[in-house]
């Protein structure tokens, strides 16, 4: 299936359905937050509004394979931004890093194998301890969001010749790029100022701070579910996994539970994910796969 046949009414509907949804979402949580502000029953609205940063993310996450409106390729990209504009990515940098993840997903054990760690004969219950205390904290303590908050930083004030050389997910990254992105990021910074400024620190706290805190936990615990002690090899498209559909997790998420569906073709979109799933079951739900990962990482001794 290709992007081009994602471009009909029937499209165009779900697409215009799924950013309304997404805003009406943002306001209804934020009414009540303000409505509730005084009550200690705020932080619920807080914590959801939060998880609801993941559902803006994976609205990028669409624009970034050019699936919102594969048609209007600028617009797509302005609605995907618009979207991570709150979470501070720029698109440009999102879709950098993120191609480079469906490109070599889980090639060989160095590299995008996030819960694989090598070790070597010296000190091998340190490094066992220090590999199991680094996946702890990625996956519950929100480092992964702070690794790919790093990746970011590097793209928009590293010179693009020396990200190159530290990481080849930044190849073709050019200073046209980079300034882009940091004006983007500049913007997502002064979206966050203007509402601490025009409508208090208190308001900043309860509608930016404390819920960008709760997605980067979210953020975390969810990233490497679809990856975690999956397949490594040549065949990237299939080293992922899918989890069984749940209805309230597969709205939030966009079909997230069919990831390896999307990993197979990255072009069939998020309303058509499941139909292309196979008919044998996942074995696990998102809540499962989350705790799973309390297994700890994949330790390789290495060699040589």
């Amino acid at each position: 299936m290709s992007i081009s046949t994602n471009s009909g009414v029937r499209h165009l509907i779900y697409t215009a359905w799924l950013m309304l949804e997404t805003v009406l979402v943002i306001l209804t949580l934020v009414t009540a937050i303000l409505y509730l502000r005084e009550h200690p029953l705020v932080w619920l609205p807080i914590v959801l509004l939060g998880m609801w940063g993941q559902r803006l993310y994976m609205v990028g996450h669409e624009a970034s394979h050019r699936k919102l409106l594969p048609n209007s390729l600028k617009l797509n990209d302005l609605l995907g931004q618009l979207c991570l504009l709150p979470i501070l990515v720029p698109m440009s940098v999102f879709r950098q890093i993120h191609f480079f993840h469906h490109a070599h997903n889980r090639r060989d054990v160095r590299t995008s194998a996030l819960d694989v760690y090598l070790i070597g004969n010296k000190f091998e219950l340190l490094q066992r301890c220090w590999s199991y205390t680094l996946w702890y904290v990625a996956v519950f303590g929100g480092g992964f969001f702070f690794h790919s908050l790093i990746s970011i930083l590097i793209l928009l004030f590293l010179p693009p010749s020396i990200a190159r050389r530290i990481s080849p997910a930044f190849r073709g990254w050019t200073y046209r790029k980079q300034l882009q992105a940091i004006a983007i990021f500049a913007t997502g910074i002064a979206l966050h100022v203007m509402v601490a400024v025009f409508g208090g620190s208190e308001l900043w706290l309860y509608c930016c701070g404390l819920p960008f805190l709760v997605f980067a936990w979210v953020y975390s615990a969810l990233m490497y579910t679809p990856h975690y002690h999956t397949a490594i090899g040549k065949q990237v498209q299939s080293n992922a996994r899918s989890m069984k559909r749940q209805a309230i997790p597969a709205w939030w998420l966009l079909n997230f539970n069919a990831h390896l569906v999307h990993h197979r073709n990255p072009a069939i979109p998020w309303y058509q994910l499941n139909r292309h799933a196979k008919t044998s079951e996942p074995k696990l739900n998102l809540l499962q796969a989350v705790l799973q990962q309390l297994r700890g990482p994949i330790l390789i001794r290495k060699v040589g």
